[in-house]
């Protein structure tokens, strides 16, 4: 059974730091694209940042700087390094990957149709 099951959540001052973990298991393939997406009560869900197959790396503006995506070469795991917190990064983190035909590979969870998706990780930045 495919599963992805993040971790390393937890609360922290605003400018602390936090690092997220993603592990997939059942997978026969190595997927495409995968990602980190977040959601806010009453918001909706929001792309963070993705790894693409040719290894290129797309982050939301508003994290840029701040967070640094990373995985090991199978993408067995996938880490979500996050520095310099604000309150407004306080949210539900989720991991997803894409199915194996999946072309593209941006930041709209719209566009992840095909994708399997984390039960999701809590990050609670106090100011």
């Amino acid at each position: 059974e495919v599963q992805l099951v993040e971790s390393g959540g937890g609360s922290v001052a605003a400018g602390g730091s936090l690092r997220l973990s993603c592990t997939a298991s059942g997978y026969t393939y190595i997927s495409p694209c995968m990602g980190w997406f977040r959601q806010a009560p009453g918001a909706e869900r929001a792309g963070v940042g993705v790894v693409r197959k040719d290894g290129t790396i797309g982050y939301a503006d508003s994290v840029k700087g701040r967070f640094t995506i990373s995985s090991d070469n199978a993408r067995n795991n996938l880490y979500l390094e996050m520095n310099d917190l604000k309150p407004e990064d306080s949210a539900t983190y989720y991991c997803a990957a894409e199915g194996p035909y999946a072309s593209i590979c941006e930041l709209n969870w719209l566009d992840w149709s095909g994708a399997r998706w984390g039960q999701g990780t809590q990050v609670t930045v106090s100011s």
